[in-house]
């Protein structure tokens, strides 16, 4: 029982230890983060110092006024035009980034096709879909057959009442062949 009581205390004390590093880990990447927000703000403030400095406007007249005014426009047409080129530099990136990874995929050849299901169709609505709902055309395939009475085919046939058996017979052996051979012959001809 000793055994089994400091195999549990090492665990607790291995799972504890864990936890207090782990602990440390988050708290070290929180600090770096906050460290990092106060960096990129002072960048912020400095950028925006040097590219747009505080307008002193106290004693201007209204021709200077309207003359700054145009200035600021000018230098705002300029801004948005960079904005837009390189937003569409961004669209055509991600764009061009999906479709390697599309090629990547299927480079890879781990690309899953799914599996299609069976859907019974109609003749009329598979050509009610490519002729539009406008066209009302009904696929009635006995209609375009040619009608055969029964009573022209039985005309045509003779009618063979000798028995079977003799016929057999006739045909067995070397002549039996040779008539075969012979009525196959005469029919090609």
């Amino acid at each position: 029982s000793t055994d089994l009581s400091r195999s549990n205390d090492q665990y607790l004390c291995k799972k504890n230890r864990d936890l207090f590093v782990q602990s440390l880990m988050v708290a070290k990447a929180k600090e770096e983060l906050e460290q990092e927000i106060l960096v990129k703000e002072e960048e912020k403030q400095k950028y925006l110092a040097e590219k747009a400095p505080p307008l002193n406007t106290g004693g201007f007249s209204l021709a200077q006024l309207q003359d700054l005014c145009r200035e600021l426009h000018a230098k705002i047409d300029v801004v948005d035009e960079e904005r837009y080129d390189i937003e569409a530099k961004v669209m055509l990136n991600t764009r061009e980034i999906k479709d390697l990874n599309i090629k990547v995929l299927d480079l890879r050849g781990k690309f899953k096709r799914p599996n299609l299901r069976r859907v019974r169709v109609s003749a009329d609505a598979i050509l009610r879909s490519l002729l539009g709902s406008k066209h009302k055309v009904s696929m009635d395939l006995r209609a375009n057959l040619k009608s055969v009475k029964k009573e022209d085919t039985e005309k045509k046939r003779p009618v063979e009442d000798s028995d079977w058996r003799k016929n057999v017979e006739a045909m067995s052996g070397m002549e039996g062949r040779k008539k075969m051979f012979d009525a196959a012959k005469g029919s090609a001809q």
